[in-house]
C-alpha cells in the first residue's frame, strides 16, 4: 500500500493544483519511484489511497503500470503491476489519516503487506519478498525501517536495540522512514478499536499503534542508511532536482 491521500500543506503552492505524490522528482512522479521498486521486487498488486486531488493520481496511472525489469532476472524486459485505489476523498470528503486510511483499505490488502508513503524519496531502497516472508514467520505486529535523523527531526522517533526491536525510549534514536511491513492484527482489537474496513470514516493516526507495538516488544526494526528524503517542502524538492541536473 502506498499512502497518497495527504493535502501537502507545507508544499503549497505547488500542491494547490497537484497532489504531492505526483510532483516530479528527477524526471518522474515522486510516488512512482517506490512503485517501480516494488514491481522489480516481484510485487504485482499495489493499492493507493487518495483524497486531495486524488482523481489526478488515478487519471495519471490508471489501473496498471508497466515497469522495466532491467537488471533483474526475468523472462521479459518489463512487467505490469495492477493498481487499485481507496478513494477516501470520494467516500468521506477527505483523508482519514494514516491508520484510518490503512484500515479502510485493509480488506483489499494481503496479510502481511508492505506500507510506504508516496512522498518519501528513497531511490536505493530494495524491497524483498524474502524479507516479507521472514516477517510473516515472526511474532511481530510490524517491522519498520529507520533512517538517520534528518535536520527537521533531530530527536528521532524510536530507539533501535541490538536485537532488532524498536523502543519508544532509549539511546541511538532514529527516524521512522515511513517504509514498513504490517500485519492486519495491528489494526484490530486489542490494539485498535476502529471497526473493520472503517465504514464510518474514522480518522486515526498510525503513530499510537506503532508505539503500542513497541511497548509490547512487537515492533521489529532495522536501520537503512541509503539516500532518503522526506519531500516535505518546496526547498527539499528543489534540492533533489538540482542534484539530478548536476
Amino acid at each position: 500500500m502506498i499512502l497518497a491521500a495527504g493535502r501537502g500543506e507545507r508544499m503549497r503552492p505547488l500542491t494547490d493544483s497537484c497532489p504531492k505524490p505526483l510532483l516530479a522528482v528527477q524526471g518522474k512522479p515522486l510516488m512512482q519511484w517506490p512503485m517501480d521498486a516494488l514491481a522489480r521486487a516481484g510485487v504485482r498488486d499495489i493499492l493507493i489511497n487518495t483524497a486531495w486531488l486524488g482523481e489526478q493520481i488515478e487519471a495519471h496511472f490508471g489501473q496498471s503500470l508497466a515497469v522495466s525489469t532491467a537488471g533483474r532476472e526475468a523472462e521479459s524486459d518489463s512487467t505490469t503491476v495492477s493498481l487499485r485505489y481507496s478513494n477516501e476523498g470520494r467516500d468521506f470528503g477527505g483523508a482519514l489519516e494514516t491508520a484510518g486510511g490503512i484500515i479502510r483499505a485493509l480488506p483489499q490488502l494481503a496479510d502481511p503487506f508492505f506500507l510506504l508513503a508516496g512522498d518519501v524519496f528513497a531511490p536505493q531502497f530494495r524491497f524483498s519478498d524474502r524479507v516479507l516472508r521472514d516477517f510473516a514467520g515472526s511474532d511481530k505486529l510490524a517491522h519498520i525501517w529507520l533512517v538517520p535523523n534528518p535536520t527537521h527531526n533531530p530527536n528521532g522517533d524510536f530507539a533501535l536495540t541490538p536485537d532488532g526491536l524498536a523502543h519508544n525510549e532509549g539511546p541511538a534514536r532514529h527516524t521512522y522512514s515511513t517504509i514498513g511491513m504490517f500485519r492486519h492484527a495491528l489494526f484490530a482489537p486489542p490494539y485498535c478499536d476502529v471497526a473493520a474496513g472503517n465504514p464510518l470514516g474514522v480518522k486515526a493516526p498510525l503513530a499510537p499503534l506503532l508505539r503500542q507495538a513497541a511497548k509490547l516488544g512487537l515492533l521489529g526494526a532495522q536501520l537503512y542508511t541509503g539516500a532518503w528524503t522526506d519531500v516535505g517542502t518546496p526547498e527539499r524538492l528543489r534540492q533533489l532536482n538540482l542534484q539530478h541536473a548536476c
